[in-house]
């Protein structure tokens, strides 16, 4: 296929919060026409409205899912398949090659280790990577109660989450040294911190205790590093820092030259042989140094920010899967993005609009 012809991309999870930057860049290259084909389990998806055409799926974890996968490809003639939630990596990574086209996931057993957050720390650990976090994979009430104390609770906080899980789902920090009265009035009621005595009765309450990575707590700067990873080989690797979030999204940072986060990233990613748009989330601790949270193995919803600075990765992530020469990009480091809200709305004969930013002429 040269590069003029038109390409027919299949995005999942048209309805992520991402899912718009990520189709925005995939227009904004200048090598050839892409048709974009989005699908989500939710009829009224927002990024149907910018998609060429558009389908509803059953979740990822559904029997039905790959049959109907199969069957809008096949329909659609599509060159690519990109994934943007986590649900759907592992179906789609294990029926690969049942499709005509390039599926963009890694192979299934580096994404089994970089999908589980408690296979992950022991592969970083039994490796030597050093920025390997303190960890227990617990399964039990009683398990749970020892790691949390092992790792400096109550003096110190510490974190859990479950082993797989997508954006900060499950996420909490317990931390017995807040001013609970004064963190009931300042902070909103989602906020992710709270204490062992109010989570116990919470997670005991299931009929088995759920399975749970506990890590240490890292009170430092966190990053994400996005990754063009291409098996044991990277293009561009691109740390950001995230200044300001909403619900694990990141709505404020900068596209910043971090050396050590190029490098664990790079060796992680490689060590792995994980392929694709990757994404790895680093925090520093209280000594200073970085720490991996958590990988995801798949576009990163604010992957637009390196667009901004002069990398398209979406798409040098296409060319991949393509079997392509991936070109140089030259970074802007400092680029600061600002994110917000848009809306769309639905009229009741079936049209989508929005309010125009600006006044027209």
């Amino acid at each position: 296929m040269s590069a003029e012809d038109e390409l027919t991309v299949l995005m999942t999870g048209a309805g992520a919060p991402g899912a718009s930057g990520i189709i925005k860049s995939l227009r904004l290259n200048t090598e050839r026409s892409i048709h974009i084909v989005g699908v989500d389990m939710q009829p009224d998806a927002y990024g149907f409205a910018f998609t060429d055409t558009g389908y509803t799926v059953p979740a990822g974890t559904n029997e039905s899912y790959i049959p109907r996968m199969r069957e809008i490809a096949a329909a659609e003639s599509v060159d690519v398949i990109l994934p943007l939630t986590t649900a759907e990596l592992q179906p789609l990574t294990s029926a690969r090659e049942s499709f005509d086209a390039a599926v963009m996931v890694s192979q299934p057993e580096p994404l089994k280790i970089a999908n589980n957050k408690g296979r992950l720390y022991q592969y970083l650990e039994e490796h030597d990577f050093k920025t390997a976090p303190q960890y227990r994979r617990v399964s039990t009430k009683d398990q749970f109660v020892e790691a949390v104390h092992a790792l400096g609770y109550p003096d110190q906080p510490v974190c859990f989450k479950p082993p797989v899980s997508s954006g900060m789902r499950g996420f909490r920090i317990l931390d017995d040294t807040i001013d609970r009265f004064d963190r009931f009035l300042s902070d909103k009621p989602d906020n992710a911190v709270t204490t062992l005595d109010e989570v116990l009765p919470i997670l005991t309450s299931a009929e088995t205790f759920p399975d749970l990575a506990v890590m240490e707590y890292l009170p430092g700067k966190e990053y994400s590093v996005d990754v063009l990873a291409m098996g044991e080989e990277v293009g561009p690797v691109i740390p950001r820092t995230r200044e300001r979030t909403r619900a694990g999204i990141t709505f404020e940072g900068v596209v910043e030259h971090n050396d050590e986060l190029l490098e664990a990233a790079t060796g992680i990613c490689q060590g792995l042989g994980l392929e694709y748009n990757i994404n790895l989330q680093f925090r520093y601790n209280s000594e200073g140094n970085p720490r991996l949270i958590e990988i995801n193995p798949r576009i990163a919803g604010t992957i637009v920010m390196c667009v901004g600075a002069g990398a398209n990765l979406p798409y040098l992530a296409v060319k991949y899967a393509l079997g392509e020469d991936i070109p140089p990009t030259s970074i802007d480091w400092g680029t600061r993005m600002v994110r917000y809200w848009e809306e769309l709305f639905h009229t009741k004969d079936g049209n989508i609009t929005h309010i125009p930013s600006k006044r027209p002429d």
